[in-house]
């Protein structure tokens, strides 16, 4: 097996839940029709690019949009790589959670130390299992790999590899960020929803290494 040399790490698609509006993390909310539809695009136009591994976690939204984006090959499933817990904030939306809890809100949004999703899983636990899982996907997925999840686990799996934090929002829904090594460690390519395979100047071919 090859070592890994590069990832495109794809949110999923829009969910019947309103993911592009709700925090869902441990709900299991399908992927709707225009979710299904955004992926099946994004598959398309990936169909060229090699991929040693596809990569999901267990959740619905994310092994579906897996599915459709890796054009029908054989999906992983990464427990690990499930979505925060968000606890009691699960299935809101911002404007709901700032009306219910306006003080955590606050704390969340200005990063205070401390900070923890009410009565959901804690954030420690969360990076640490993601941690889990990148150590796997790095000795297991071959030259290149498609992982296809979730965004804060997308956040947490680049600064695993990159050892920088994310700026802004993270990915949005179909949104890619492509990962590279150099060297010992992995590098930040481009960001967002044009896949590897459409810029010619970029290419996840990994061909085998000279015996």
């Amino acid at each position: 097996m090859y070592p890994l040399r590069h990832i495109v790490l794809v949110r999923h698609g829009e969910t019947d839940g309103q993911s592009s509006v709700r925090f869902h993390g441990a709900s299991d909310v399908d992927l709707s029709a225009e979710g299904v539809a955004h992926m099946r695009a994004l598959g398309a136009r990936l169909r060229h690019v090699r991929l040693d591994a596809v990569v999901a976690s267990p959740l619905r939204r994310s092994w579906r949009s897996a599915q459709l984006v890796g054009n029908g090959a054989p999906v992983r499933i990464e427990t690990d790589f499930r979505e925060i817990d968000f606890g009691r904030w699960e299935g809101l939306t911002a404007e709901e959670i700032q009306a219910t809890d306006p003080s955590l809100y606050q704390d969340w949004q200005s990063k205070a130390p401390g900070f923890e999703f009410p009565n959901g899983e804690p954030r420690a636990a969360f990076r640490a299992r993601v941690e889990a899982g990148v150590q796997r996907l790095v000795e297991s997925s071959g030259g290149s790999a498609l992982v296809v999840v979730h965004k804060g686990v997308i956040r947490a799996i680049a600064q695993a590899l990159t050892g920088e934090a994310q700026d802004g929002d993270g990915l949005e829904l179909g949104e890619m960020l492509e990962l590279h090594r150099e060297g010992q460690t992995f590098v930040r390519g481009r960001v967002g929803s044009n896949p590897p395979s459409v810029d010619s100047n970029v290419s996840l071919e990994v061909q085998a290494p000279a015996a």
